[in-house]
Order: C-alpha cells, then sequence, then structure tokens
C-alpha cells in the first residue's frame, strides 16, 4: 500500500532541547492532521549539530521525557527523529530514533564518525556498533546517518538485511561552492542514486538547513525512487517541509527487473573481506 513521507528540512537551534522538542511536536501534529504517514527530521535534530562540550547536557537516554513525548505524538503518524543518545555506561551517541504507534521502536547509532577537516565528532561520540534493518507499519526499513552513506557496506548491509527503504539523516555542511550548488549536494546527489538503483530501495534523504557556528548548511532533502528517478526535492537551503508518496511494488518491480541483490555472492564478499581484513592485522 502506498504512503506520504515528509521531509522536515528544518534549522535546529544549537543545545536548545525544549525548544527543538516544541517545533517536533508542532510538525509531528501537523503531519499527522494532515494524513502524513511519515515524517523525517535531519540527523541530531532536538539539539543541533556542533554541541561539542554541550554533548552531555543534551544526550538522552531512552526513558527521557522527551523521548516520551515525542513517542506519544508518534500515534497515527511515524517519524524518525535525531538526538545524542545516553547509553548506561555514559557512552553518547549520534542517534537516528523510529518512533510509531507511540513507542521508540529502533534506533540506529551513527556508526562512521567523521574525524577529519572541519569534523571532529569521535573527540565526543562513541561510534555505533551495527547496521540492521526493521520491520515497520509501513514496511521494512533501514536507517543510516550522514558519514555512514559515505561507506557503500553500510547501505550495503542494510539492503541486504531487508530494507525496502533507506532513511538518511544529515548534517551536511555546503563545501565546494558551484553556480547554484556546492560540491557536497552534487556528492550526496550521485551517491543516493546509485544506492536507490544499485539496491533497489527507495532512498529518504533529510538533510539540515541553517547557520551553526559559522558553517553553512545546505539541505537539498530528497525520495529516490528504486529507478533512480528524484520523486520530490526540497530548495537549498531553506526550511521547509516536501512530500512524496511511496509505493514498495515499485521495489519489487526494480528488484525483478533488476536482480542485484539477489545476484549477489555474499559468501565470496564476507570471504575475501575477511582476508583482505586479516591480511592487513597480521603481524
Amino acid at each position: 500500500m502506498p504512503f506520504t513521507v515528509r521531509l522536515a528540512q528544518i534549522s535546529p537551534v544549537l543545545g536548545d532541547v525544549p525548544a527543538n522538542l516544541d517545533r517536533h511536536l508542532e510538525l509531528i501534529g501537523r503531519a499527522q492532521a494532515d494524513g502524513v504517514d511519515l515524517i523525517v527530521f535531519p540527523e541530531m535534530s532536538l539539539c543541533g549539530y556542533h554541541v561539542r562540550d554541550l554533548a552531555s547536557e543534551v544526550a538522552l537516554r531512552r526513558d527521557s521525557s522527551e523521548l516520551g513525548a515525542i513517542a506519544a505524538a508518534a500515534d497515527g503518524v511515524s517519524a524518525v527523529v535525531g538526538f545524542v543518545e545516553e547509553l548506561p555506561g555514559y557512552e553518547l551517541c549520534v542517534a537516528a530514533g523510529y518512533f510509531e504507534a507511540g513507542g521508540l521502536r529502533h534506533v540506529h547509532h551513527k556508526v562512521y564518525l567523521p574525524t577529519y577537516g572541519m569534523f571532529d565528532e569521535q573527540r565526543y561520540f562513541a561510534n555505533g556498533s551495527r547496521i540492521r534493518a526493521f520491520e515497520s507499519r509501513l514496511g521494512p526499513i533501514g536507517l543510516l546517518i550522514c558519514e555512514d552513506v559515505w561507506h557503500p557496506s553500510a547501505p550495503m548491509i542494510a539492503a541486504h538485511d531487508g530494507a525496502h527503504v533507506l532513511v538518511v539523516i544529515a548534517n551536511s555542511p555546503a563545501r565546494g561552492p558551484r553556480e547554484g550548488s556546492w560540491d557536497t549536494e552534487q556528492a550526496y546527489a550521485g551517491m543516493l542514486r546509485t544506492y536507490a538503483e544499485l539496491f533497489g530501495c527507495f532512498v529518504v534523504f533529510v538533510n539540515r538547513v541553517g547557520y551553526e557556528d559559522g558553517v553553512h548548511f545546505w539541505g537539498g532533502s530528497r525520495v529516490i525512487s528504486p529507478d533512480g528517478d528524484v520523486l520530490t526535492e526540497a530548495p537549498l537551503t531553506e526550511e521547509v517541509c516536501v512530500e512524496a508518496a511511496l509505493d514498495l511494488e515499485h521495489v519489487r518491480r526494480a528488484r525483478i527487473a533488476t536482480p542485484l541483490l539477489a545476484d549477489e555472492n555474499l559468501d565470496l564478499t564476507i570471504r575475501e573481506l575477511t582476508r583482505i581484513r586479516d591480511e592487513r592485522t597480521r603481524p
């Protein structure tokens, strides 16, 4: 059955979880009133990106009142929200939570934390250690966060684990200006379309906008079909919500017509990657 996804391309307030929570609840309520099935927010949408030493102050445990409020709001509508999660051992992880039917149904921790150039995420956060697809009322979904998709293994694992929809939330800064665009936007456009076509799945990408500590975030949120077509695309740099209708029958048709997932030799892939890993780590 087709369903509607709304991309909430917003500019979170740095470090202000209460203000950001109010905005989330407003937009989730509006999405439910409009009959939207799924609303997706950017990476770290509850706290902003450059939290640095504020990380422990904005971090939320799964039993927090803030996540409880989002869960309660996500009753007739599902929601993907970005936040910093505090684990029982006090590690802090960049997290994407999937809320549905009044509960937090799945959490993905960002596996790849960029720590180069302008990025220093490993100073403040712990790496995620797994990638899992999960069942939802809308179908099988995989969650990934920003840098994860710069590593082709991440979407490949999610797709082979059963995901029909890859939801990618991001805090991607504008770098490498072009006429009317940026190098980062062009890179994401190519990567996301490639993954959609290679894995025969929908890709839902939501990036933030606005300025934070002098860094400009470009937006450009979009939905890409299993054929590589852009079904909807948000304007660059603007706070806006856009929508698209997804029909998972499209995934079935794409994977039958071009059975790349089915033809993948996972035994060979695992064997050769294991060999490469062992050779690299051998004394």
